[in-house]
């Protein structure tokens, strides 16, 4: 079975938070398992690996390039595509698959030099795809760029990755509330907020998500250190079924 691990949680600046002295980032700084990574996944089958979002530069230590068998973005900001441009310059003739929204400004220059990476056609809202143990359906996001979610589906498991996004667009609503879930992978990046965050979840929005969509469980992601530090007091606020995922979790597949 597809094994599903989580490479990163953290929200673009990360925690630690550079030159950040808040309890949360001093204890990241001095015990690395707090520590949190551009937020993505890794999907291991007997293929090879599938990312979903190529953020932390930890990936080319992590992986060997014949690892890889395909790379997933859900947009282009910087931290789910940076280590795309250190990986790009990998050795050998195999090309290893890119799949991406489709954004025609991309990131920089990577459309112009992929490298290693073979660019294919751009996901279409609730396309789907099949590969080996493995379906993946693209769920419009929204946010500031162009972005997708991900319905992942294995033999064993139904995981909606929902990263980067400011509440839902209806029809991908309606969509996820036809499609049992057995985890929700849902942006939280703030802790509850009178005025919610602009491109993201606070934790008010992201459990009004959960109510709708009812999944079995439910992976919080994209966190930021001011969410972090207010977990250390209201953690047991969180219902029974609500948990805040870490780097290097990994999910059930049975």
């Amino acid at each position: 079975m597809p094994e599903i691990e989580f490479t990163g949680t953290g929200a673009a600046a990360q925690v630690p938070v550079w030159g950040c002295r808040c309890t949360i980032c001093l204890r990241a700084t001095s015990i690395a398992s707090y520590r949190r990574r551009p937020a993505g996944l890794a999907i291991t089958g007997e293929q090879g690996v599938t990312l979903i979002d190529a953020g932390s530069h930890y990936l080319a230590e992590r992986y060997h390039p014949q690892q890889l068998e395909r790379v997933v973005l859900t947009h282009f900001h910087m931290d789910h595509v940076q280590a795309l441009f250190q990986l790009r310059w990998a050795g050998g003739r195999r090309k290893i698959p890119l799949y991406r929204p489709d954004d025609p400004d991309g990131c920089d220059d990577l459309y112009k030099h992929p490298g290693v990476f073979r660019l294919q056609r751009p996901f279409q809202p609730f396309q789907r795809v099949e590969w080996p143990g493995l379906r993946l359906t693209a769920l419009p996001l929204q946010h500031s760029r162009i972005t997708l979610g991900y319905l992942l589906q294995t033999p064993g498991t139904v995981v909606a990755y929902l990263c980067d996004t400011a509440g839902l667009p209806r029809e991908t609503e309606r969509f996820l509330a036809e499609s049992p879930i057995d985890y929700l992978v849902l942006d939280c990046s703030e802790p509850p907020a009178h005025t919610p965050p602009a491109n993201h979840n606070d934790l008010n929005r992201a459990l009004a998500i959960v109510r709708r969509l009812r999944p079995e469980q439910t992976l919080l992601t994209h966190i930021g250190h001011h969410f972090d530090n207010w977990l250390l007091e209201h953690a047991r606020q969180l219902p029974a079924d609500v948990s805040v995922a870490r780097d290097g979790m990994r999910i059930p597949c049975p």
